[in-house]
């Protein structure tokens, strides 16, 4: 028998990771209430076409088709069984599959708008905290499943969603403790940036290239631009563009001056301008970032974008989003603008993690251990035990009669802060023997007294 595995870029999850896990989960969740959004979900599995296509060329790259069962159709497993033949022998074929695991939670959230804007209250504000699938290579902060934590406002052209989007992401960071950056530009500023490189059909192409520009450097973005056929003058005005520094203010400058006139430069600063004014009044700006090689590769954004990172933290992105105004076409309903963000659970764990951001007790579940010293004792002591659980105080027995030691021990590995002590003497006098293993301090309440007692 081999020995047992996980599919890489999977993670087992033991009980600290986990609630640690879920303090994020929390922290973020509370945020997005506290600002209107409600909770929403969708399948793991999505069709196939509501995918494809949406992501770019390298996003589709990345998506995790699902293969045909057909087990209930004999017709669809010969269809299947030929397709397998078919793939395996190096052709292409669709006939082996129809579903795809959701790659991220936009699209499914789009096609939940498609599908139910009928019945739905605009603006729509939902937040959404699922698992998502990824084909991509592993590596530290990357992985094939992962977390997002998304929020979206869709029935809006205000860019008060934009403002408020920044302002969820500030105080959801505050209050998980982890300092950060929000990097901010707009698809209208790459887009005239394309116009200006000789016409809008050169976007993607362009937004492509600068999204690697931190993984690839300067030299081979260049490359890459040649290989797109932009012209020695254009790649120069390119290069312009991604040196362009200083202030907020100063990049903004610099940045409408080699834009000149372009109707969509201006326009794309000007929404940055006004975002960015917005937060002076909030004290927020201080964490706002003009950053002008943020393109975003995905093909849907169509005006402001966003980027989170970590301080001083050895990790990519932990958040971005950004204004998509035309994403429920995709699904034949059209003219519903939406914006949103999402927050990256996973790489959020790690550099937590890596700076010892958790809170001491976010990993303690269980307050006290009432020790096991014999069937009547026990008896007694689960009855006391039933009363602080009555009282949300978390606590445990330990199940077994067994020496003093093994159960300090167990309570020490397990991290439990108290253990309570109930033997014949105990019972006797109605009370029982609370010690915090911390402080190594011993007190002795009554049993009348034992669920006042601040644990």
């Amino acid at each position: 028998m081999s020995k047992p595995s996980i599919p890489q870029g999977t993670r087992d999850f033991n009980a600290s990771t986990v609630q640690k896990r879920q303090f994020i989960f929390q922290t973020i969740r509370s945020v997005f209430e506290t600002y209107g959004f409600q909770p929403l979900e969708t399948p793991a599995m999505e069709n196939l076409e509501t995918l494809m296509g949406k992501y770019g060329e390298e996003g589709d790259k990345l998506i995790f088709k699902i293969l045909n069962n057909g087990l209930d159709n004999p017709q669809k497993k010969a269809q299947i069984d030929e397709g397998l033949d078919k793939v395996l022998a190096g052709k292409n074929s669709t006939a082996i599959t129809e579903r795809a695991l959701r790659y991220d939670l936009t699209i499914p959230f789009a096609r939940y708008v498609a599908m139910n804007h009928g019945q739905l209250t605009f603006p729509f504000k939902r937040y959404q905290i699922q698992p998502v699938w990824r084909a991509d290579r592993p590596q530290k902060g990357r992985y094939r499943e992962f977390y997002q934590c998304d929020a979206d406002v869709v029935g809006s052209d205000s860019l008060l969603n934009e403002v408020d989007l920044i302002a969820v992401y500030v105080k959801a960071f505050e209050q998980l403790n982890l300092p950060v950056e929000i990097k901010i530009n707009n698809r209208k500023i790459l887009m005239g940036l394309a116009q200006v490189c000789g016409g809008e059909e050169k976007l993607i192409d362009l937004t492509i290239a600068i999204d690697k520009l931190d993984k690839i450097g300067w030299e081979k973005v260049k490359e890459e631009l040649n290989n797109k056929d932009f012209n020695v003058a254009q790649q120069d005005l390119v290069e312009r563009y991604l040196n362009i520094s200083g202030t907020n203010a100063e990049k903004i400058n610099a940045l409408a001056n080699l834009l000149g006139d372009n109707e969509n430069g201006k326009k794309g600063i000007e929404e940055l301008n006004y975002v960015l004014d917005y937060h002076i009044s909030t004290g927020m700006n201080q964490y706002l970032v003009a950053d002008f090689t943020l393109a975003r590769g995905l093909n849907y954004y169509t005006g402001l974008i966003f980027e989170v990172k970590a301080i001083d933290a050895q990790m990519g992105s932990i958040g971005g989003g950004g204004r998509y105004n035309d994403l429920t076409s995709l699904f034949g309903v059209a003219n519903i603008p939406g914006v949103g963000i999402s927050f990256g659970v996973d790489r959020i764990y790690d550099v937590m993690e890596e700076k010892n951001l958790f809170p001491t007790s976010v990993d303690h579940t269980t307050q006290v251990l009432f020790f096991n010293l014999g069937e009547a004792e026990a008896k007694v002591a689960y009855g006391q035990m039933m009363e602080l659980r009555a009282k949300k105080i978390a606590c445990e027995m330990y199940p077994e009669k067994s020496k003093f030691d093994k159960q300090f021990k167990y309570a020490e590995k397990k991290g439990i802060p108290y253990i309570a002590i109930i033997g014949t003497e105990e019972v006797s006098k109605k009370e029982c023997t609370i010690k915090n293993l911390s402080s190594g301090t011993q007190t002795n309440i009554s049993f009348s007294d034992l669920a006042g007692f601040q644990f």
